[in-house]
This record gives structure tokens, sequence and C-alpha cells, in this order.
């Protein structure tokens, strides 16, 4: 199991800093490209910027909690969430049976559709 860990491209869990604004103030977030990535994924579901996802979390959490301590571990276990959320719904998706399709046959019964037996007057009269 570890040696799946390891060999993760070092690119992944390199740092990179964003500028945000938030609240009319920018601010300097530093997160692993993983964590930028999976945060761009949600905003794309949200049908927003990552800037934008980021800065409603903020206001969030500020409303909830009256504080926002150590903003960055809340993006990462927020990302880590996501993923986790993802993973389970995948998993009850796949837990569910496929629907089978039934041919009934028409054997004993009129056809569903009926047969024109007559041709049509030409010309619409």
């Amino acid at each position: 199991m570890c040696e799946y860990f390891v060999k993760a491209d070092p690119i992944q869990y390199e740092q990179r800093s964003r500028t945000v604004r938030i609240r009319s103030v920018l601010t300097s977030i530093r997160l692993e490209n993983m964590v930028w990535d999976i945060l761009a994924e949600m905003a794309e579901e949200e049908g927003c910027t990552t800037n934008a996802l980021i800065a409603k979390f903020y206001h969030e959490i500020l409303a909830h909690r009256g504080e926002v301590p150590n903003f960055a571990s809340f993006l990462r276990v927020t990302s880590m969430r996501y993923l986790r959320r993802c993973m389970l719904a995948l998993e009850k998706q796949q837990a569910q049976p496929v629907p089978t399709l039934k041919v009934l046959s028409n054997a004993g019964r009129p056809p569903a559709v009926e047969t024109l037996t007559k041709p049509l007057a030409a010309g619409g009269r």
C-alpha cells in the first residue's frame, strides 16, 4: 500500500501560493497543487471560479463560527471531504441494482399500431 503513495508525482504535493480577494483584501494562500486542483473541480461543479469558491467558503465559515482559524487547513480538509463524498456517492450508485429491460411478446394480442388498409386520397381530398 505504501508504494502507491510513495510513487506519487512530487508536483502533486508541491506547494503553490495564490492571491485571493476576501472581504476586499488580497490574501495569499499556500496549498499543495493537488488541493488547488480539487478546489478547481469543486468550483467548476458550483459554476464559479476557484477564487470565488474560496471567498464563499471564508464568508460561510465566518458566519457559522465567528472566526476563521487556520483557513489553509480548512481548505485541505474540505478537499478531502469532497473526495470522500464523491467516493461514497459512487459506491452507493454501484451498489444499486441495474434495471433490466423486459421484452414483452404480442402473442395472442392485436398489434399496438393498426395497419393502414386503404390508400390515402391524393391531394388531401
